[in-house]
């Protein structure tokens, strides 16, 4: 469940939509504010000082993905969630390339929102700990993962990497060599209370190893225990990787 000083501000211009989700976190406990247009969001951030945006893609006037790129000129801290009826991946990436914590396809259901909140909140009050339990980065093979700053760098170089994927990465590397069950990393991910879908983490560890693997097909670091789950190895000998 969200903190009860949990404030949610919706930028939809779908009316019917605000008001299904008002109810659903007011009656959570939380605040949520709605305004339908992207027109001043920086302002509108000012004002309301909001815990987390929900920003949608397609709106009038000025679209989602110009909105974010003007705020993160001035807010570089508050975390965005992006709502899209589109299903084209450019759009997905160059949201989350312009800062954009998380991405949700429309149509969804509200607890599978409140889901991708709670699990974007937690990561970023998470952040400061795990930095300091860390050592401050870990390393495998040409990369160094910073969880403080949220940066994965390969040979010293930043790589873009979306949020969801940074915090499956996190979980695995900070238990290396350990035997992870599916049911496990979705509830480490997502919270105690979310049923696994082996399908959707199948999808996020497909994306991840094209972030971090030379060949996806033959992985070295993110390998899977079949019937069980993965497991993560930070060096190992050359030999045939599993998959």
């Amino acid at each position: 469940m969200l903190p009860t000083s949990t404030h949610i501000l919706l930028v939809d211009d779908d009316i019917e939509l605000c008001q299904l989700l008002g109810k659903f976190f007011r009656l959570r406990g939380c605040e949520f504010t709605a305004v339908h247009s992207a027109v001043d969001l920086c302002r509108t951030v000012v004002r309301v000082s909001p815990t987390i945006i929900v920003l949608d893609l397609m709106l009038p006037k000025v679209d989602g993905l110009t909105a974010l790129n003007q705020l993160r000129a001035q807010d570089k801290a508050t975390p965005v969630i992006m709502l899209t009826a589109r299903a084209e991946d450019v759009d997905r990436i160059i949201g989350l390339e312009l800062g954009a914590d998380d991405y949700l396809g429309k149509p969804f259901i509200a607890n599978e929102l409140l889901a991708r909140i709670n699990a974007v909140l937690r990561h970023h009050r998470q952040q400061p700990r795990v930095a300091a339990q860390s050592g401050q980065l870990r390393r495998f093979g040409r990369f160094e993962l910073v969880p403080e700053t949220r940066t994965l760098l390969r040979d010293g170089q930043p790589v873009k990497i979306p949020l969801r994927e940074f915090m499956l990465l996190e979980i695995l590397a900070s238990r290396p060599m350990e035997s992870l069950s599916r049911e496990e990393i979705v509830r480490l991910l997502d919270g105690p209370d979310t049923a696994a879908n082996e399908r959707s983490l199948y999808v996020e560890i497909l994306r991840l190893r094209r972030i971090v693997e030379d060949d996806p097909a033959r992985p070295r670091f993110i390998q899977t225990l079949r019937g069980t789950g993965y497991v993560f190895v930070p060096e190992r000998p050359d030999d045939e990787a599993s998959v």
